[in-house]
């Protein structure tokens, strides 16, 4: 016992390798700089717009505002969700998803959606000018604006999903 703490060697070894559990998150900087980036954060911002406006005012009761609240904030959450998954690239880790045609497919949807939602904004502004008359107008004109960037984002979301316009360094989602 008398040598036992000069021949315990207490360096520790393993034959394993050191292995990595879970996924480290980065950011793809590259898709917040692309166009299709920027339509996606302006559609975000454009659509927080239209649904705060209305829900100023004291209109939201109305069927059309209540309508137009749907569609505003439904895709303003599905955008924002949308951003997430393609700036975290979560959409390398489902490579079965057909993602440019599922791209498409989301913003030709929101296009004809905010039509609708605008087309029911802009005939309920009251044609009396009250205290609410410029929230009322701002919110259809911003979403008409926002119904142009989901258009845009959708034209490119086509070239994408044909495999035109863009190379394949600058797609924002593999093909």
């Amino acid at each position: 016992m008398a040598d036992f703490p000069g021949k315990v060697n207490t360096q520790t070894s393993s034959s394993e390798p050191h292995r990595s559990y879970g996924s480290t998150l980065t950011a793809d900087m590259d898709f917040i700089r692309s166009i299709p980036g920027i339509l996606l954060i302006a559609e975000i911002f454009v659509g927080l717009l239209v649904w705060s406006l209305i829900a100023s005012t004291i209109f939201t009761s109305n069927s059309a505002y209540v309508w137009v609240m749907i569609v505003s904030v439904t895709l303003w959450l599905l955008s924002i969700a949308l951003f997430v998954v393609l700036l975290l690239r979560f959409y390398q880790s489902l490579p079965s998803v057909p993602w440019p045609l599922v791209l498409m497919v989301f913003y030709v949807v929101a296009s004809v959606l905010y039509i609708t939602a605008f087309l029911a904004d802009a005939a309920s502004v009251p044609a009396k000018r009250n205290f609410w008359h410029g929230h009322l107008g701002a919110s259809a004109f911003f979403a008409i604006v926002v119904t142009l960037l989901y258009g845009a984002s959708s034209y490119l979301a086509y070239l994408d999903w044909r495999g035109e316009g863009q190379n394949a360094a600058a797609s924002t989602v593999p093909v």
